[in-house]
């Protein structure tokens, strides 16, 4: 443990003089090939503007690089694998796109990723809006806070094996020990592999998340929620307005912006699931979704790097149009400011 704390230190300091070194050299070979010390002013000034164009590409030259090497090349190389066979080696044209139209399994992921979306997303930020107005009106608000919060602290994975033990189900006269179980018990019910009954299964892996998440979103709505002008509130009390009214005609509309980033970040969180699925049910009982199903057809039973491939695309393809969004909303913001 020790040596490789040591060597993960060693990275960090040899990776910080390098960054520091390629900043100073580069810089300094700009000031040497464009010197601004010259006699002709109107060289000099050439050259300083041509300095000021320059120089802010050597701060990106090394992140475009990174990104090029690291999103662009994989993206191109995926796009171009969706057109081989299962070994990447044999081009096989449009027959992994027919397969992904025509396969069962591949339609059911993309009804259970739609499914999430409709439900967590909306679910999250509608509770962690409700949990932030109630929290900021209660003296102990803050702790309420810090145990709604506090699943953000455990992995997907570690919050799924909680989850298993409130859904666990135990067959015969055993004694019910999953939580959900032990109560439908104690008020006369049947015990249920809850996680084996199609369709309803997926919303009780979305609970999963929506405990997870829920505390993402009242921390970012709590913080806009004080945002909002005292002198607002107090004019639409003034006004006759009641609580009901303040929240949904006064407060929402000035927190919109806040509500907006905590769906679009959740969307896309939702859009990428896999761990919660991998645990608790492998993808068995129709709780499929398309991650699962990329990590199934690429990595497992010898692979299919083609068929992979396609579904790569497809979570691809969904998350990109959100980024966009999210990324040109910010940026009017920003230029609003």
């Amino acid at each position: 443990m020790l040596a490789q704390i040591v060597s993960a230190l060693g990275v960090v300091i040899v990776a910080v003089f390098a960054c520091a070194a390629y900043f100073y050299i580069s810089n300094k070979l700009l000031d040497m090939a464009l010197p601004v010390t010259s006699d002709d002013i109107a060289k000099m000034s050439r050259n300083f503007n041509r300095r000021a164009a320059i120089r802010p590409w050597l701060f990106l030259g090394p992140a475009l690089l990174l990104l090029g090497l690291y999103l662009v090349y994989p993206v191109a190389a995926t796009a171009i694998l969706s057109f081989y066979d299962r070994t990447g080696t044999k081009f096989v044209g449009f027959a992994n796109y027919q397969w992904a139209i025509n396969d069962q399994e591949f339609r059911q992921s993309i009804f259970n990723n739609i499914l999430w979306l409709a439900v967590v997303p909306a679910a999250c930020t509608f509770l962690g809006l409700v949990i932030a107005v109630m929290t900021d009106r209660i003296w102990w608000g803050n702790i309420a806070k810090s145990i709604v919060f506090m699943p953000m602290a455990i992995s997907f994975v570690g919050a799924s094996v909680i989850w298993k033990f409130i859904y666990e189900y135990r067959g015969g006269t055993d004694t019910q020990i999953g939580l959900l179980n032990a109560i439908v018990q104690l008020f006369g019910g049947t015990p249920q592999v809850w996680i084996s009954i199609p369709f309803w299964n997926n919303f009780f892996l979305m609970a999963i998340l929506i405990w997870i998440q829920t505390g993402f979103a009242m921390v970012i709505l709590s913080a806009a929620l004080r945002g909002i002008p005292e002198e607002t509130i107090e004019a639409a009390v003034i006004d006759g307005a009641n609580g009901w009214q303040i929240f949904w005609k006064i407060m929402v509309p000035q927190i919109w912006g806040s509500i907006a980033v905590v769906w679009t970040t959740i969307t896309i969180l939702v859009l990428k699931v896999f761990d919660i699925v991998l645990t608790m049910t492998n993808g068995q009982w129709n709780t499929m979704v398309l991650a699962n199903l990329m990590f199934n057809w690429m990595f497992r039973g010898g692979g299919d790097s083609g068929r992979g491939a396609i579904i790569a695309l497809v979570i691809m393809l969904a998350v990109t149009p959100i980024m966009i969004w999210n990324v040109r909303r910010a940026t009017r913001e920003l230029r609003e400011r």
